[in-house]
């Protein structure tokens, strides 16, 4: 199932979330020299693309490794994908995607995380399916 998921969310949204979770934790928010150009192309190029929701979190994960932020880079693309997540009408399963997108967002999932993750989302169905 591919979605434009991130249509929605361009890069001005992207940098207020993380000037939002910045603010919360009284760190300084701001681009890093460099990462942000790169990364903030890499999403303009790709966030009107329709995409897998395994693609829309790998986008993010890249996104997180490349730094663009002084700080909470991987909170930030974090916090989209569960956004994402939390739309789709999964019931109890959402609870266990959204963690492990976190997960994979983060580079700290398991071989078997990833697995996971991927046979659940090849199981996904469009709406109107």
């Amino acid at each position: 199932m591919k979605e434009a998921w991130l249509r929605n969310i361009d890069w001005n949204v992207v940098v207020a979330i993380n000037q939002q979770l910045c603010a919360a934790k009284h760190a300084q928010h701001g681009p890093t020299s460099d990462g942000h150009a790169i990364t903030k192309q890499l999403w303009e190029e790709t966030h009107t693309q329709a995409l897998a929701l395994a693609d829309l979190v790998e986008l993010c994960r890249r996104c997180h490794r490349q730094a663009p932020f002084l700080n909470y880079n991987g909170n930030t693309f974090v916090a989209i994908a569960r956004q994402i997540i939390s739309q789709l009408p999964l019931g109890t399963q959402a609870v266990a995607l959204r963690s492990l997108a976190g997960h994979i967002i983060a580079g700290t999932a398991s071989p078997e995380e990833l697995s996971a993750f991927q046979a659940a989302c090849a199981k996904l169905r469009p709406p109107s399916a």
